[in-house]
């Protein structure tokens, strides 16, 4: 009772004077081209609206969102595929959505197929694939055809860890090229390793945005509200290049003081 009690206060939080929820209230930012940006927060705190209205699927009931340039997104499973027609042809949909024409999705074609790894599956219906089989063929459509921003949202969650790990140095391609990556996750380090900035949402408005780090840091102090915590300086925080270094320690006695 006590944590629904909680939550039916957070919620009143966001509610105005018209009996609204306000799922994002007064977000403002701009983003370089080629920034490279990791948007984290708890469930809830208006993430996925937010990128649902940069890739132009929901309309905001005030403000604007400003973008200058292709989109590609993945936010959710299956997005945007057909699932009666087949990988093939889901491939050239995309392609069309996303601007493409004919001759530049054939030119794709194969890295598409190979980064996905769905070869032999081609000429299946989506509606027969497995949810991995469909993240992979989203994702690898939306990282190869070229868009000037790429947005991913935490679907890749479900991916295996040799996916993951191939979609995170797809995206760094991807920055490499000077275009632009809007990445959610909630694996930290997904977003310390590929994010230089960091936007934390809390309730729908913006609490932090800064390095990517102490952004991190500023998140992850609020799911531990005990002990003394120690963190390392920043020359000392770990790159794509380490194996393993020390982020921070926290210390705590068995009463978890």
């Amino acid at each position: 009772t006590e944590n629904s009690d909680q939550k039916t206060n957070l919620d009143r939080e966001r509610v105005n004077a018209n009996g609204e929820f306000l799922a994002l209230n007064d977000v403002s930012f701009s983003i370089k081209k080629g920034e490279v940006i990791g948007i984290i927060g708890a469930n809830g705190s208006g993430k996925s609206t937010l990128l649902k209205i940069l890739s132009r699927i929901t309309e905001p009931s005030s403000g604007k969102a400003c973008i200058r340039g292709k989109v590609a997104s993945l936010l959710e499973v299956g997005t945007g595929f057909h699932p009666e027609l087949t990988g093939k042809d889901n491939i050239y949909i995309n392609g069309a959505i996303l601007g493409m024409s004919r001759k530049e999705v054939d030119r794709k074609f194969d890295e598409i197929v190979n980064f996905s790894g769905v070869a032999d599956f081609l000429d299946t219906p989506i509606k027969r694939y497995s949810t991995g089989m469909t993240i992979r063929l989203g994702f690898a459509v939306a990282a190869h055809l070229e868009p000037d921003i790429l947005i991913v949202d935490e679907v890749l969650a479900v991916g295996d860890a040799a996916f993951q790990k191939k979609c995170i140095g797809k995206m760094q391609d991807v920055a490499d090229s000077g275009r632009t990556v809007l990445f959610v996750s909630h694996n930290m380090n997904s977003i310390s390793s590929l994010c230089s900035r960091g936007i934390l949402l809390n309730k729908g408005i913006i609490r932090k945005d800064d390095n990517v780090n102490n952004v991190i840091d500023e998140y992850l102090s609020d799911l531990t509200t005990y002990g003394s915590k120690v963190v390392f300086p920043e020359s000392e925080r770990p790159t794509r290049d380490n194996t393993a270094s020390i982020h921070s320690l926290r210390i705590i006695n068995k009463k978890k003081n």
